[in-house]
């Protein structure tokens, strides 16, 4: 068996608000020490269920939150940014399975730090399904026929993946409060539900089927605030949805709509204002 592991930063282990997640803030050097310990986890209880090989795909922010010096020694970090498929990169046929931990629910949801790549998307949609980067990270390991077998995060990430994919497994490290308050487990006792939880999905992966994607997928990322929608206009073959701040592309293939989320989302980010 081989796995691939994508670690985002927001749904892990006790992490309540930004003060955990941007690396400028005082609490983030904590947080990249649970993150690395949380992912450790997960490659343990993966070899000793019998994968050969775990691949970790840090898949936050600049992406190169994860320590390597404490890294599980028998697993491979692919860091940094600039990556052609951002948070499942190097994700393809090869694989058994996927697994998302410290992940979040989508934006204008109830859940931890909720949001969506950037602050300054309201929605995604793939065809007419509202998805985050959960949704979205799921199609394309679908398009590669890679199951996603287990998210861990907050109560509310769960419950979305749940609405996607039967019989994922799912281990819910902390419950929201409030968008920047949480109920959590300790990191040691979030450590042992989620060896539990991926020994648990390693054994039932077969009743897990891949989220396909459509074919010729139409993406529409609606923004905050029209600023935002003249800059991702800016991508060839976009357009404005007439009095909405909803850009619309047309793609080939969910990888072509995923890196066009990509680019749209990158330039958007130009505009500060909300």
């Amino acid at each position: 068996m081989k796995l691939f592991l994508s670690v985002d930063m927001e749904g892990i282990t006790g992490l309540p608000d930004y003060t955990y997640v941007d690396s400028s803030e005082l609490n983030y050097d904590r947080a990249r020490r649970i993150m690395t310990e949380e992912a450790n986890y997960v490659i343990e209880a993966a070899r000793k269920s019998g994968c050969k090989e775990v691949l970790v795909n840090d898949s936050h922010s600049k992406m190169n939150n994860l320590l390597i010096d404490q890294l599980h020694p028998e697993a491979h970090l692919i860091t940094g940014d600039v990556k052609p498929l951002s948070m499942v990169q190097s994700l393809d046929e090869s694989f058994t399975g996927a697994m998302f931990i410290g992940y979040h629910a989508r934006a204008g949801q109830r859940g931890v730090m909720s949001h969506s790549m950037i602050f300054g998307v309201r929605n995604f949609y793939i065809n007419d399904v509202e998805v985050g980067e959960f949704g979205f990270n799921a199609y394309v390991a679908g398009y590669y026929g890679v199951p996603v077998l287990l998210v861990a995060g907050d109560d509310c990430a769960a419950k979305e993946a749940e609405a996607l994919i039967p019989n994922i497994t799912t281990a819910v490290v902390k419950e929201t409060i409030s968008r920047s308050s949480v109920k959590s487990l300790t990191p040691e006792k979030a450590g042992e539900l989620i060896q539990e939880k991926v020994t648990a999905a390693l054994k039932k992966r077969s009743l897990v089927k891949p989220l396909t994607p459509p074919d010729n997928p139409v993406l529409r990322i609606e923004f905050n605030n029209y600023g935002q929608a003249e800059w991702a206009n800016l991508m060839p073959n976009t357009e404005i949805e007439p009095g909405t701040t909803i850009v619309k592309y047309k793609a080939k293939d969910i990888i072509e709509a995923y890196q066009a989320m990509i680019v749209m989302t990158e330039l958007a980010m130009h505009t500060s204002f909300s």
